[in-house]
């Protein structure tokens, strides 16, 4: 088995094979750890030497692991229970605890970045290196966040019941979180959420798998090859991924035929009406706007409404758009380059460009800083023609 195949079958593992041991009686931060050990075994070895069952595999390293762990801790006494007798070699049990590993590690009591964290290690099967990577911190940082993390939910019962709308934002925030490093995090959000939708039916899950595929089939023209920023509008939809739009449409009818809406329905139903459209101009803006509408009702979210003042600028024109925004927060993240947006359209360069500029100087990050400031240079340019 090549190593990148040998990885992605590991991290498919994770959650199950933590599951067993934590259904043996295992402290959960105990068992994590163990895991992780045994997963570093498994890149050492399996290259040259492959199981026939790789999940018994891991269940007995870690097992093993575990045990060595908890004998020469100081309170050995406290866990004989546990250390008493090791499970002989085997099978491993064919139950799947990821459903609970999910809803262990998006537990309320934790931090949104901690929960993040934590998912992507026991559920997703990262290493700290990676995790820390992805999120541009020192390795110790994340370390110590993850430790908290684990020591925060090890009183937690396994079997509780947790919340699926918890579990779908931490997923949705690490779809968000986009790539950096050696780890593509929108990428691994679907694989978590596909593995997610394996174990719960439920259509807000399927809901959210249609979304980030949905955007995720856009990704290769959202950037020039100089790396700045591609607007929606002007993007070559003949590089749009078609497989993965029509898979997420797909999911997407089968989840609102069970008449359930919900927020992630609704968002992935406006990004098919995106993808749905040939050109720009021919986006079915009225129906975008009615799903907005939709979206304000289950959500009552500012930011929707930020959104919905760009749908209506674009179907009812831009003094519309206009009039909504002006009922809304101007302090809200991404105001001042929608005012700007619908100030250009209605035909004000002046105020646009010095709403582009100053949307510069709040953006959160570099590229959308540096595409306001051309979109400000742009029209200034154009004023002075």
């Amino acid at each position: 088995m090549n190593p990148e195949a040998g990885e992605v079958l590991l991290r498919s593992l994770t959650p199950s094979v933590l599951g067993v041991l934590v259904r043996r009686g295992a402290d959960f931060a105990a068992a994590e750890d163990a895991v992780q050990d045994a997963l570093v075994e498994a890149l050492r070895v399996w290259p040259a030497d492959m199981p026939r069952d790789p999940k018994g595999w891991l269940v007995t390293v870690a097992w093993r692991r575990l045990l060595d762990a908890v004998r020469s801790d100081t309170a050995r006494r406290r866990r004989e229970d546990l250390v008493d007798e090791e499970p002989a070699p085997g099978p491993a049990p064919a139950t799947d605890d990821t459903l609970q590993l999910y809803f262990l590690c998006a537990h309320p009591s934790l931090t949104p970045s901690s929960a993040i964290a934590l998912t992507l290690r026991a559920v997703g099967g990262l290493t700290t290196r990676q995790i820390a990577q992805a999120y541009l911190v020192p390795e110790a940082t994340m370390a110590q966040r993850i430790s908290r993390a684990k020591r925060t939910v090890s009183g937690v019962r396994f079997d509780q019941p947790g919340d699926v709308a918890t579990v779908l934002r931490v997923l949705y925030l690490v779809f968000n979180e986009g790539y950096s490093g050696d780890i593509d995090l929108s990428t691994e959000a679907i694989r978590l959420t596909r593995q997610l939708a394996a174990v719960i039916d439920h259509p807000e899950v399927a809901g959210l798998l249609a979304l980030t595929l949905l955007h995720h089939a856009r990704r290769a023209a959202r950037t020039a090859p100089d790396g700045s920023l591609v607007p929606l509008a002007e993007q070559d939809r003949g590089r749009w991924d078609r497989e993965a739009i029509a898979e997420g449409v797909g999911i997407l009818q089968a989840a609102l035929a069970r008449d359930r809406l919900g927020e992630f329905q609704a968002q992935a139903a406006v990004a098919a009406l995106h993808a749905d459209a040939p050109t720009a101009e021919e986006t079915d803006w009225v129906q975008i706007v009615e799903w907005y509408d939709e979206l304000v009702c289950l959500t009552d979210s500012p930011v929707v409404r930020l959104n919905r003042a760009v749908a209506v600028g674009e179907a009812d024109g831009p003094r519309a758009g206009l009039a909504v925004l002006a009922a809304l927060d101007d302090s809200l993240p991404r105001y001042a380059a929608v005012a700007a947006y619908l100030q250009e359209r209605d035909g004000d360069l002046a105020t646009a460009a010095r709403l582009y500029a100053e949307a510069a100087r709040k953006a959160p990050n570099l590229a959308e800083r540096d595409h306001l400031t051309r979109q400000a240079s742009r029209l200034n340019a154009r004023r002075r023609q």
